[in-house]
């Protein structure tokens, strides 16, 4: 299926290819918002964009791939699954105008990694205290399932933000199986060294990758996902939600108030 975006005017192909060659974060990001690599994935995003949800008639959405959020220097990254459809895929940024991330960004200021409690929109002024959200998958799913071929082939941008992140980067904190499981591989091919067997997922789950390079290692930190099916259930409360970037405060060295 030959799919030609009609949202991108200059799309980039093959992840694999552009991603090495991004000399720091905000060159990444522009080019994560330009590929086109998955024809399903580029379909359905546009498809969203174009029909809408009512109750956003009246907005444009985004309709791109959605680039990481939050400073270049962070300590803390957290790893998602994919944009929601009428999310991320109609905001432009990681976790906003959802639901889901009604939760995430409450409990990130909570904690003071965030600015403001509320994430509706790029311009709403929130802002991100030493985290960065980024996800395996950069555009929103039909049935928020990307197949295993998207999820490697968008694999390359996870790896070169991680790279470039290395510097500072100290813990990531996975939001869900699906992230775990998509995770572990591009941290092998970053610096890090997985364990065999691998870490297993679940909720304060935690283990320590040592470094290739000599350098610091990092920790990963399992959270549930913020979907609505977990914290309207109660698999996953608020409570629960702070006391994982309190952790993840504290591995980074950082003071937990």
């Amino acid at each position: 299926m030959d799919t030609t975006p009609e949202l991108i005017t200059d799309p980039v192909g093959d992840p694999a290819d552009a991603a090495p060659g991004a000399g720091d974060l905000t060159e990444l990001d522009e080019l994560v918002t330009r590929c086109a690599a998955c024809p399903r994935l580029v379909e359905w995003r546009e498809e969203v964009a174009r029909v809408k949800r009512a109750a956003f008639r009246d907005q444009e959405y985004w309709g791109r791939p959605i680039p990481g959020f939050g400073p270049p220097d962070a300590e803390i990254a957290i790893v998602g699954l994919a944009p929601a459809a009428h999310g991320a895929n109609r905001t432009g940024r990681m976790f906003t105008g959802d639901r889901s991330g009604d939760v995430l960004f409450r409990a990130l200021h909570e904690v003071g990694l965030a600015s403001q409690p509320e994430a509706v929109s790029p311009h709403d002024g929130l802002t991100l205290r030493n985290i960065r959200i980024t996800a395996p998958v950069r555009c929103a799913p039909p049935a928020n399932k990307p197949t295993p071929a998207e999820r490697d082939t968008c694999r390359p941008w996870l790896v070169r933000e991680l790279d470039l992140m290395r510097p500072t980067l100290r813990v990531v904190v996975v939001l869900g199986g699906f992230g775990w499981q998509a995770l572990l591989p591009v941290l092998a091919d970053a610096v890090w060294q997985v364990p065999r067997p691998r870490p297993k997922f679940g909720h304060l789950a935690h283990a320590e990758l040592p470094a290739t390079d000599g350098g610091t290692p990092l920790h990963l930190l399992g959270c549930y996902h913020v979907s609505q099916q977990n914290t309207f259930t109660g698999k996953l409360t608020p409570k629960m939600l702070r006391e994982v970037f309190q952790q993840a405060k504290q591995l980074a060295g950082r003071r937990t108030s």
